[in-house]
């Protein structure tokens, strides 16, 4: 059902470039969330990961899309501080790896490489639903793409549902206690905030959303 939607290197390509602008517009933002729970800094880290990886794609153009996202994941490994920069990297560079040797993939293998993706953010930060992180936003999400891939909903309305899903993941983090990172010590001081984490991922979800072309 889902072989006529196909995703190419120029979407992919857009999508992280638009990331790139969009954390650059919402760095304070991001940055003032985490200044109620955490350092301070996950808009800053974030934009310092983002430009470099702007810059450097140009050199990435003759890359197949798993090793496009293997250099953005490795450029923001190295480049973001804080636990956002292992997270992120993991991400995706696991996100490219059903892409190998391609140059476009379909909407299947779509789901496949943000389930991998979000994995690997598990994997990574040891954190699971409930934890006040970004997996409050990424693990509801894929679950749903999944459900409604198996209900044979059409392109488009899964991205939507995905969406739909990531943003409430996200909100619902506000009322949760911090069970990671430095947000943890505040214990119940942290509920009434929104994690820093989930509202940049649910960012980064809708870019890839807003720019899918099916």
């Amino acid at each position: 059902m889902y072989t006529d939607c196909v995703m190419d290197k120029e979407y992919f390509f857009n999508v992280i470039e638009k990331i790139a602008e969009l954390v650059e517009e919402k760095r304070d933002y991001l940055t003032e969330l985490d200044a109620a729970i955490g350092d301070a800094d996950h808009g800053f880290n974030l934009s310092i990961g983002f430009r470099e990886v702007s810059k450097k794609m140009p050199e990435w153009k003759d890359k197949d899309i798993k090793g496009f996202f293997k250099s953005v994941g490795m450029t923001l490994l190295s480049k973001v501080g804080g636990a956002s920069g292992p997270l992120y990297g993991s991400f995706f560079m696991k996100f490219g790896e059903p892409a190998d040797g391609k140059e476009e993939v379909t909407f299947e293998e779509l789901f496949q490489m943000f389930k991998q993706g979000v994995e690997a953010v598990e994997f990574r930060g040891k954190a699971s639903v409930g934890e006040k992180t970004m997996v409050d936003v990424l693990r509801p999400a894929v679950d749903e793409f999944e459900k409604a891939m198996k209900e044979n909903l059409a392109p488009k309305e899964i991205m939507e549902a995905f969406i739909d899903t990531a943003r409430k993941g996200a909100e619902s983090t506000i009322d949760m206690i911090a069970k990671k990172g430095r947000a943890m010590r505040l214990g119940e001081r942290s509920i009434g905030h929104l994690d820093p984490g989930a509202a940049s991922s649910t960012m980064i979800l809708e870019v890839f959303a807003d720019c899918f072309p099916c």
